[in-house]
């Protein structure tokens, strides 16, 4: 197949696949469409929990380092961004259509409080969209550098500047993201067992993404972590 062919079919799956990230915000979890064994309740926590790490281990290795220099050897860098969209686009799909519902209500919101639980998630998806206008350079599909190597140019590396809701927060998608998680008015045990485990695995996440962060932008990067905090913006806008 010609490189350039190949490419698009790439952008193409990468498109699709990427996609499973809009199920995960919109749908997630609803129960599997496709496995009802009637499980007991502590094994369809148990499993749950299973399919969860399974994302974990893929979503946070893959970007890890060490994983893209072993990756390098096999698939050339600029299909790196893409070829991570497309196993993390798989991955969850796999975990949204295996999840096995409790059908055990922990929570259940009415009147006000309902309406207040829905308002959060308009305004979580809105913050989520002002932390990627803010970035600019956000490409969480890979398509930039593919382009970049289309047109037999070098793709910039991001630059380090602060605006937005950076300005309150180090990871604002995150937090993003969090709200939209827990802004929830109908709780089941295992809608409960997803927002714990994937609250937790964000955190790690955070954690794990400063580290690359300081090594790719250094002092400027440790000046700015003195001063912002990383999820909880309890300082207010802080100006560098």
């Amino acid at each position: 197949m010609p490189d350039r062919l190949r490419a698009k079919w790439v952008m193409v799956a990468a498109v699709i696949c990427g996609c499973g990230w809009v199920a995960l915000l919109a749908a997630f979890p609803t129960g599997s469409p496709l496995l009802r064994p009637h499980w007991p309740l502590e094994t369809v926590l148990w499993w749950d929990t299973g399919l969860s790490l399974l994302f974990f281990l893929q979503h946070s290795g893959m970007v890890r380092r060490k994983f893209r220099a072993r990756m390098a050897t096999v698939i050339p860098p600029h299909y790196h961004g893409a070829t991570y969209a497309i196993v993390s686009g798989v991955t969850l799909a796999i975990v949204i259509l295996l999840w096995q519902p409790s059908g055990e209500h922990v929570i259940v919101l009415e009147g006000l409080a309902r309406q207040a639980t829905q308002a959060c998630i308009i305004l979580a998806i809105l913050f989520f969209i002002w932390g990627v206008i803010a970035l600019r350079s956000f490409d969480p599909l890979g398509l930039g550098s593919i382009r970049a190597y289309l047109r037999g140019i070098k793709q910039r590396p991001p630059s380090f500047v602060v605006r937005g809701p950076y300005r309150w927060m180090r990871h604002p998608l995150y937090f993003g993201v969090l709200l939209i998680i827990w802004a929830n008015p109908d709780v089941t045990a295992d809608r409960l067992l997803f927002d714990i485990l994937w609250t937790a695995w964000i955190c790690v996440g955070a954690w794990l993404e400063e580290a690359d962060l300081l090594r790719d932008f250094g002092d400027a990067y440790e000046r700015y972590r003195r001063k912002v905090p990383i999820l909880i913006p309890w300082r207010g806008p802080v100006k560098l």
